[in-house]
């Protein structure tokens, strides 16, 4: 079953990417736009191929989510002089975690000197170039305005930039008037027609969410470490409850994106270390309805009714839709479940993790008050040690990732003396 589009794959990864900061999303995909007119000029890759790059080139710079935070509103100092730092993360996270590893290190190279990266042996070593080109022309164009004049590129030709690529880009903007779509957005039209053509299959699709659950890592690990044990949770108890396998399927993909609007929310609330005033319990709660109007319209229904079901209660005490029981499914109530257990088993900002007897209590009240499926909460008490086992092996598992990737970066960012 096809739970997501492609082309929404790679439109859902830009819209929550946005949450977590705008900027290197927007000035991506004006740079994927600029190569997609360069390289479609030329010729040389059929549409399907071109989705791929397209992809790469609007997150090409993922690692400044992760190494550079604080300076990425001023991009035009950021890419012009410390620029290697996410170039190197984001090739490692593209390399371990995307479906799409053979175009990592277009991301590695997209700031190397040309006359560096001709020595380079990389099948995909000119769309590196041409990355770069289009980096500098939309951000010396969106700095400079009516001053900006695109041949002062000129005198880097062939030391730092491509001659090929910079006359290749020349004959675009002729031809397609280039800055002129940027300046009037039109390229945004132009760029969802273009992902129609991406192609990527059922595992591929999967990947890539399990990607964009890797991105909540970008504002705190503790996020990823929470979204995978509810997966843990909910699928353990899916099967323990024999659940039907399509319904399985529905309730790990509701599962993974059900806490993407938390990227919308301060972190200061997010993480506070005390009890949260009224004002900011309600803008906790818009998480969800963050969450409803991006994936409304990107994911099937049955999968986005799931995740936003997720703190609604039995007794119709949760929200955002205040659904009572025989309103909900299966999918939903072990959810709700999990989401819980999940609040109770990890560290808070305000609080450690409460040991078995306290988790079990906890759940135990709540539904007997009809607030949790009694059904579901037993099913997870009767498992508990065994569930709990599993949450630990995987966020091991997950910690290792972010371990390899964070050794990685450390051992190619001493080579390049960061």
């Amino acid at each position: 079953m096809e739970y997501i589009k492609s082309k929404d794959i790679f439109l859902l990864m830009r819209d929550v990417l946005k949450l977590i900061h705008p900027r290197p999303m927007e000035h991506g995909s004006r740079v994927a736009y600029i190569v997609y007119m360069m390289l479609k000029d030329e010729g040389k890759y059929e549409e399907f191929e071109l989705a791929d790059i397209v992809m790469t080139a609007a997150l090409h710079d993922i690692g400044a989510y992760r190494t550079e935070r604080g300076k990425i509103n001023d991009m035009l100092r950021y890419e012009s002089r410390e620029s290697m730092a996410h170039c190197i993360y984001g090739y490692l996270f593209f390399k371990y975690l995307s479906p799409v590893p053979d175009l990592a290190k277009v991301i590695m190279y997209h700031h190397m000197d040309y006359e560096q990266l001709q020595k380079v042996d990389y099948e995909y070593k000119e769309i590196a170039a041409y990355v770069n080109i289009a980096e500098k022309m939309d951000i010396y164009f969106s700095s400079m305005g009516s001053q900006f004049d695109m041949h002062m590129f000129q005198k880097q030709a062939g030391t730092k930039l491509s001659s090929e690529g910079l006359l290749q880009f020349y004959q675009c903007q002729e031809r397609y008037d280039v800055f002129g779509k940027l300046s009037s957005g039109e390229y945004k039209k132009e760029l969802d027609d273009i992902v129609e053509y991406m192609i990527f299959s059922n595992e591929d699709k999967k990947k890539f969410l399990e990607m964009l659950m890797y991105c909540f890592g970008f504002r705190s690990k503790r996020m990823v470490v929470d979204n995978i044990t509810t997966i843990c949770v909910c699928e353990d108890i899916a099967e323990e409850m024999m659940m039907p396998p399509i319904e399985k399927e529905l309730l790990y993909y509701g599962t993974l994106v059900h806490d993407i609007g938390m990227l919308a929310i301060p972190q200061e609330i997010v993480d506070a270390p005390r009890k949260l005033e009224k004002e900011e319990i309600r803008l906790l709660r818009t998480h969800v309805e963050v969450a409803g109007k991006i994936l409304g319209h990107r994911m099937k229904s049955e999968v986005v009714s799931i995740a936003l079901a997720h703190h609604e209660r039995g007794d119709g005490s949760g929200y955002p839709l205040r659904l009572k029981d025989m309103q909900m499914n299966s999918p939903q109530r072990i959810l709700q479940v999990a989401d819980v257990v999940t609040a109770l088993v990890n560290k808070r900002s305000y609080r450690d993790d409460l040991p078995k007897e306290k988790v079990i209590s906890i759940l135990s009240e709540e539904a007997a008050k009809n607030r949790l499926k009694r059904q579901v909460v037993v099913t997870f008490v009767k498992s508990y040690d065994r569930i709990m086992k599993h949450v630990r092996q995987e966020s091991a598992e997950i910690l290792k990732m972010y371990e390899t990737i964070n050794r990685q970066y450390e051992l190619i960012s001493t080579k390049y003396k960061i």
